[in-house]
């Protein structure tokens, strides 16, 4: 009997991260949840079990390079690595913008990504059908008034994946993008403003159906799961409602 393919998603804590694991344990994988707060992973890990999928939890910070080499040495084979672990910190201006918050960001979406890539990457390879699935925005298409630093760093990890797919061509490893628009989860928004709820609320206001976490998922789960010769290099999804980072349609 074949082994169950192993499907590491990190970021898992909330939003579109546990609704990944979510859709993937759905989906036949024993998904392996990581993230920096270890109860939201561990109750996650619970849930999947108990509805009879396989999952594991790990405690992780990505910017941590060696806690991430550790985590790796656990896998031999490894199908699929989803990385969705980022965020963004603030909405000034470039001219005012406090460079520690574009630090962390590019800490946390591009050299979090690269370190879990690269610690992987040999065991990804090893599976002789590994897919790598980069999170990245819309973010990283275009730029938007307020969002420089993570516009920046989103652009750093949407290069990231264009390069990697370029230089491990002809390996059995395929490079996924998924660049979603406005999606309205219960901490992406909220964190950005450090709290502020009713800043929060603004991004949202008047937009009928921004994306749900789960509507990501859904677009990840599908893209892993094409066949092995079919690569999906870049999925944008964005809601009805917004047809650019600029233009959204509100009805206040």
């Amino acid at each position: 009997m074949a082994a169950t393919p192993i499907a590491v998603v990190t970021g898992a804590s909330s939003g579109i991260g546990a609704a990944t694991a979510r859709t993937l344990a759905a989906e036949g994988f024993r998904v392996v949840l990581t993230a920096r707060r270890k109860d939201r992973i561990e109750a996650l890990a619970a849930e999947l079990n108990e509805a009879g999928h396989q999952a594991t939890a790990y405690a992780l910070d990505v910017t941590d390079r060696a806690a991430v080499d550790e985590f790796a040495t656990a896998f031999r084979s490894l199908a699929v690595l989803v990385n969705n672990a980022g965020g963004a910190l603030g909405a000034d201006p470039v001219a005012t913008g406090d460079p520690a918050d574009w630090r962390q960001m590019y800490e946390t979406n591009v050299i979090g990504t690269l370190n879990v890539t690269q610690a992987l990457l040999p065991a990804l390879t090893a599976s002789g059908d590994g897919t790598i699935v980069i999170l990245s925005s819309t973010a990283a298409l275009s730029a938007y008034e307020g969002g420089g630093g993570y516009v920046a760093a989103k652009h750093g990890e949407h290069v990231l994946a264009e390069t990697l797919r370029l230089e491990i061509v002809g390996t059995p490893v395929r490079v996924i993008e998924v660049a979603p628009g406005m999606v309205r989860t219960e901490e992406f928004a909220t964190t950005r403003f450090r709290g502020d709820t009713e800043k929060a609320a603004k991004v949202y206001a008047g937009v009928d159906a921004p994306l749900t976490a789960e509507d990501v998922a859904d677009t990840i789960g599908w893209a892993v799961t094409r066949p092995s010769h079919v690569n999906i290099d870049l999925l944008v999804v964005r809601p009805r409602a917004q047809a650019s980072n600029t233009k959204v349609h509100r009805t206040l």
